[in-house]
């Protein structure tokens, strides 16, 4: 699905936060909305769920205006705030489970498998790793019906290491799960290497100063020098006040 974003605003006691905003995402596309903190990055998912109400604008998908909470979008918030009474499979079925809806067991336990969660299925989250605990987040998140992901800094808990891996493994699995993506983070490196483009956002209020499309790059998180003129112009524009 196509996400349009059309001139939204927000503000907070009289204080603007948003304003004029506007971008879109296309159908399959991998973009991320890089910042600072406090920013108001976060702010920009909750708006498009509807789980804070914008002042000004439209949202769009398909074409299609969209207000309140909407199905359209699935949200995977910082925290994994997963069921410490309930199993992975029970967490990962939330969804279907709360609409009463029918699921393959076989398809789940094959999705259990590709997201690195084999064997793991009878476990609770007290007893996973953050690491494993983010992969449950996320294939819950996946498994809502809905093709547009909003992720907000779905890494940002984690150590450098644990981080990385699981930069990698979302960077593969981007192609098994075939969803349009929209990311929040202020990691110029996640970014650069997770993106489709990147959305530099900033000012007080938050604006799209810049975007940047980025090219295929390597498997790895190492450093090429063709990045390395790009990553020192993002920093600049993200250091503007």
């Amino acid at each position: 699905m196509k996400l349009r974003v059309e001139s939204i605003a927000f503000a907070y006691s009289k204080k603007k936060i948003i304003e004029e905003l506007s971008f879109q995402v296309d159908k399959g596309e991998f973009v991320t909305i890089l910042g600072p903190s406090g920013c108001g990055k976060s702010t920009i998912l909750k708006l498009l769920t509807g789980l804070t109400e914008k002042q000004n604008g439209r949202i769009l998908v398909d074409g299609k205006v969209v207000e309140g909470l909407s199905l359209k979008f699935s949200y995977m918030p910082q925290e994994d705030l997963l069921l410490e009474w309930e199993t992975v499979l029970q967490n990962v079925c939330l969804y279907q489970r709360i609409h009463k809806e029918k699921y393959n067991q076989e398809e789940v336990m094959q999705q259990l498998e590709a997201f690195g969660l084999k064997g793991y299925e009878n476990a609770y989250p007290s007893e996973l790793s953050g690491g494993m605990r983010q992969r449950v987040a996320f294939l819950r998140t996946v498994r809502c019906d809905a093709d547009i992901l909003l992720l907000d800094e779905p890494f940002g808990a984690l150590d450098v290491i644990t981080r990385g891996e699981m930069q990698a493994w979302l960077r593969t699995l981007r192609q098994t799960v075939n969803k349009t993506v929209l990311l929040v983070t202020h990691d110029i490196d996640e970014a650069l290497y997770l993106s489709d483009r990147i959305l530099i956002v900033g000012g007080s209020p938050s604006k799209i100063r810049k975007e940047f499309n980025i090219e295929a790059s390597t498997d790895t998180h190492e450093e090429g020098t063709e990045n390395l003129a790009l990553r020192a112009e993002i920093y600049h524009n993200l250091k503007r006040r």
